[in-house]
């Protein structure tokens, strides 16, 4: 009985990411001192605590495992799907490759998963802007850091963008680190977006406005049989 009440409570509470404990702490101390001073800001504070709280919710996903899929590497809704040219510092080349970029604003799940398995071949960070991430030029402007994946079917670049509020971009992988699809490889602080450059000839399968889930959600094939989509909103 105990241990079915246990199972339960796990299950309606997401596990929190480690990388969140300092600041739920944080905002917990300021909630305990507005209460001090007036007890309605004191609620205001708790209620900020709880969303940081949820802010860094680290829930359990299940990744779907065919060869050549390619799942979201975030939560959130996918703001663009076109060709562009890849970051330099990725060294995919200065052709245009098929993208697929997701905003994630501060309600969502912010660890990022792998959305391919393979090698991590590379790790760059750049320093830039924090201009809202919703915009294109922010995949060009704004601080980054970009993986290069390589598996069964080529190179997959996949870049965490800062926003207009993220401030902080963590990786929790190396150069030389395999990975498996769907595996957390790193997490965003407060708003941000993931961008996915797919190696040339893959087929994507999703719209813009499509809401994914990380680790979940096949965004593209790179196996050349999958028929393209079109989408419509309704």
């Amino acid at each position: 009985m105990i241990d079915d009440v246990t199972a339960s409570i796990r299950k309606a509470v997401p596990r929190i990411h480690r990388e969140g404990r300092p600041f739920i702490a944080i905002f917990a101390v300021i909630a305990f001192v507005l209460f001090l001073i007036w007890q309605p800001l004191g609620w205001i504070g708790v209620g900020a605590t709880i969303w940081c709280a949820l802010f860094f919710r680290d829930p359990d996903r299940v990744t779907p495992e065919a060869d050549g899929l390619v799942v979201s590497g975030a939560d959130g809704v996918v703001c663009d799907v076109s060709a562009a040219v890849p970051p330099p510092e990725l060294g995919l080349g200065a052709a245009p490759l098929p993208r697929v970029a997701v905003f994630m604003n501060v309600f969502d799940v912010h660890v990022n998963r792998a959305p391919i398995g393979g090698t991590v071949t590379r790790i760059a960070y750049t320093a830039g802007k924090f201009l809202n991430a919703d915009l294109d030029k922010a995949s060009e402007d704004n601080e980054r850091n970009g993986l290069v994946i390589e598996g069964s079917y080529g190179s997959l670049g996949v870049v965490q963008i800062a926003g207009l509020v993220a401030r902080r971009i963590v990786c929790f992988v190396r150069e030389g680190d395999a990975t498996g699809p769907g595996e957390r490889f790193g997490l965003i602080r407060f708003g941000s977006r993931v961008d996915h450059y797919l190696p040339a000839g893959a087929t994507t399968l999703v719209g813009v406005g499509q809401r994914t889930v990380a680790g979940e959600t096949v965004i593209a094939d790179l196996t050349g049989e999958a028929a393209p989509r079109s989408f419509r909103s309704s």
